[in-house]
């Protein structure tokens, strides 16, 4: 039996890269999990067959979390699956952004913070009637919450926009776990190093792969599967003494 059998899982941004390592990995501890996507259908009906596929279960549920009223439909749809209870609740979903300092637009950050904290904000808001005593919340936030990664030169690209919103959301964290932790509702969050996504151009080229692997201890690309690993930890009742904490999945970078 795993660690998770009989429990219900909202896992967000699941169609692919993290999210859909960490729908796969839930439900392979046995967790029933809701695959959310913002636009992408088809990749998250791929990742509810392989659940079912494996004899979980799973469906998939289709929300734009930046959009004005895209939690509240979400949540309404969750409700209506789950009942009144939701028993782990990962807020993964996000976009990023790199460009120079003086290239950002007003558009740029309104949809960076839209999707990476204003819909991660009102999702929680609308569930936390569902959250009870034993259920987690993990945030996958980032290692740029804390770490600046790259050239830190005026003239150059970087994620400084994305890391904001990293931070915010691992402030989230703190104020979540301290607000629910009488309820007995934990609240963490996994701060990821570089990881192979689709989303990551960094590691798509040889001079990112020898950046990253400059910037850790551990010599190797970080995978999905990694930082999903540890998401399905915290969801679990093995780290039942956890909470407000961020830990740090990133192969030991910039120790």
């Amino acid at each position: 039996m795993g660690n998770l059998e009989k429990k219900t899982a909202l896992v967000t941004g699941a169609s692919r890269g993290i999210g859909r390592a960490t729908a796969l990995a839930l439900a392979a501890e046995g967790a029933r999990v809701l695959v959310h996507y913002g636009r992408s259908a088809e990749e998250a009906e791929a990742v509810v067959a392989a659940i079912r596929g494996n004899g979980g279960e799973a469906e998939a549920l289709g929300a734009d979390l930046a959009s004005a009223d895209g939690a509240k439909s979400l949540a309404e749809r969750v409700r209506a699956i789950v009942g009144e209870r939701l028993d782990v609740l990962v807020l993964n979903a996000g976009v990023s952004k790199a460009a120079r300092l003086e290239d950002y637009t007003t558009a740029d950050l309104e949809t960076l913070y839209a999707t990476n904290v204003r819909g991660p904000f009102f999702l929680m808001q609308q569930l936390v009637p569902l959250l009870d005593e034993g259920s987690s919340v993990i945030v996958v936030t980032s290692v740029v919450a804390r770490t600046v990664i790259g050239k830190p030169v005026v003239e150059n690209p970087s994620i400084m926009a994305y890391a904001s919103t990293k931070g915010a959301l691992e402030t989230l964290v703190k104020n979540w776990a301290a607000m629910l932790g009488p309820r007995g509702v934990r609240v963490n969050s996994v701060a990821p190093g570089i990881i192979d996504t689709d989303m990551s151009n960094f590691t798509k080229t040889e001079a990112g792969r020898e950046t990253a692997l400059s910037l850790q201890a551990l010599k190797r690309i970080g995978k999905p599967e990694d930082v999903a690993d540890v998401v399905a930890f915290l969801a679990s009742d093995k780290a039942r003494w956890i909470t407000g904490a961020s830990i740090p999945a990133d192969g030991g970078s910039k120790l």
